[in-house]
């Protein structure tokens, strides 16, 4: 199945210059959607994966069906603030500015076997963030997952140390 016919692009949002990539569309197409969470499950049967970590928000609706198709916990990393029990932070850096990502303490056990799932890599900074709060924890990131990748930004070399995998890829 070819993801990119149930992904809509829209060109100029939020601002000029950038291409969207609306995954509302293809959480629409039931047999987009399954084909995904299949897709990507089927990738990480044989890992031994204890835990799926993500990143909000979008990156939830693919994780958390992932995470039961696969019988993994399913952690999510917040923006600073939104988490309710003691956290793990990590700050990081955007082209506008800078944010924090926070995961609870207790979400990882030293030696358990991490996915990270999100639904976009661009340029790599927040997935980044999030394997250092897993590591920090002491989990092993097995690979990491996403829906879209956008090859031009080059993300994937931020990530060259890890198995990285993208169900389908953009030219920016």
């Amino acid at each position: 199945m070819d993801l990119q016919n149930s992904i809509r692009v829209i060109e100029g949002f939020p601002k000029k210059g950038i291409s969207f990539k609306d995954i509302t569309t293809l959480l629409q197409d039931k047999d987009a959607f399954k084909y995904t969470v299949d897709k990507m499950a089927a990738y990480l049967k044989d890992k031994n994966i204890d835990i799926i970590v993500v990143p909000e928000a979008r990156g939830f609706l693919f994780g958390a069906p992932i995470a039961y198709a696969i019988n993994a916990g399913f952690v999510p990393v917040r923006k600073k603030g939104k988490l309710p029990c003691d956290t793990l932070k990590v700050k990081y850096y955007l082209e506008y500015g800078s944010d924090e990502l926070e995961m609870h303490k207790d979400a990882i056990k030293p030696g358990q076997r991490v996915a990270i799932i999100d639904d976009l890599l661009a340029t790599g900074g927040t997935i980044s963030s999030v394997v250092k709060l897993v590591e920090e924890a002491g989990g092993k990131v097995v690979t990491i997952d996403f829906v879209i990748e956008l090859t031009d930004l080059k993300g994937r070399e931020k990530l060259k140390e890890y198995d990285v995998n993208s169900l389908t890829q953009y030219n920016i």
